[in-house]
């Protein structure tokens, strides 16, 4: 049952929220100097300490912060001093955009090459387009960034390097957010296909004389979807969580940038509050993809 597996994902966001909590307690600096700066009087850093529950025991933080998040309440920012569930909302939409345009974009791509690599295994085309899995596999998001931006913005000058606004913008960080989801998909594809096509009722088909489309199409693709919509429903939640290079590399105003530049100032409520909220959208990406399973190949069964 749906409302059964919803469940099981209660013990593993609270892992996440202790574990997160724990982490960024230990991490050496003090907030408080980041939010006031160096000319502060001690008098000052000693009210805002109070004000914000730092100098409680670590038992007794916990506590308001889960308490908070039961209500629905993240916290304030210690930078901005906006809520941070409203931070969240305005910058996710942009992440989302992102996703989907990576996602869409390595579906289409990886997919076609492994499906024609493996309608001729060996050939030219199923060569080359095992070079380019090998290629965006190996190249780092950031090199390809880079790479991507002195080609097509600065040398060309066909697309703009960085920001936010229409489809042109969103071109080279989709690219270069879904380029290893290519690779990854492509290779995948080509596996599966490979051995669906081997398979006996694929043989069984082509004696009934049905057109090499039909059997490619109709019959092999469906069965060689299960482990293609593995790979994508991880990657799309890695687009939705694991953008922060991406959208650091293009100036993207979304949730990525937005955790860097807290962490870079030490803002605790807004990186525990980041964290715990791409780790929702993550598991509930997750929870998606299994259901996904079902409508690929009916006879996986659940609960």
């Amino acid at each position: 049952m749906l409302g059964r597996r919803l469940l099981l994902t209660l013990p593993t966001l609270a892992g996440v929220l202790v574990v997160a909590f724990l982490l960024l307690n230990v991490v050496p600096g003090d907030p408080v100097s980041e939010m006031v700066g160096e000319r502060a009087d001690s008098a000052t850093i000693a009210r805002l300490r109070a004000e914000l529950h730092l100098d409680d025991p670590l038992p007794v933080q916990f506590g308001h912060y889960v308490w908070g998040v039961v209500r629905g309440d993240l916290g304030r920012s210690y930078i901005t001093g906006r809520p941070i569930a409203q931070d969240l909302a305005e910058r996710f939409p942009k992440t989302l955009e992102l996703a989907l345009a990576a996602m869409t974009l390595a579906a289409l791509c990886g997919i076609t090459l492994g499906v024609l690599a493996a309608v001729g295994p060996g050939g030219a085309f199923d060569r080359l387009a095992m070079l380019v899995s090998y290629l965006g596999v190996s190249f780092p998001v950031y090199w390809v960034g880079l790479l991507l931006i002195l080609l097509f913005a600065v040398a060309l000058q066909w697309l703009p390097p960085s920001g936010s606004g229409g489809l042109a913008y969103l071109v080279l960080p989709a690219l270069t957010l879904g380029m290893r989801s290519i690779a990854f998909l492509a290779r995948m594809t080509r596996g599966a296909m490979i051995d669906v096509l081997r398979s006996d009722f694929i043989r069984t088909a082509r004696a009934k004389g049905l057109s090499e489309a039909a059997v490619v199409g109709r019959h092999a693709f469906r069965n060689a979807l299960i482990p293609v919509i593995t790979v994508l429903g991880l990657d799309v939640g890695n687009y939705l969580t694991g953008s922060l290079l991406t959208e650091t590399i293009f100036s993207w105003p979304g949730v990525g940038r937005y955790v860097l530049t807290a962490i870079s100032k030490r803002d605790l409520p807004a990186i525990q509050g980041s964290i715990l909220f791409m780790s929702v959208v993550f598991v509930l990406v997750n929870l998606l993809t299994d259901l996904l399973y079902a409508k690929a190949d009916p006879r996986i069964a659940y609960d």
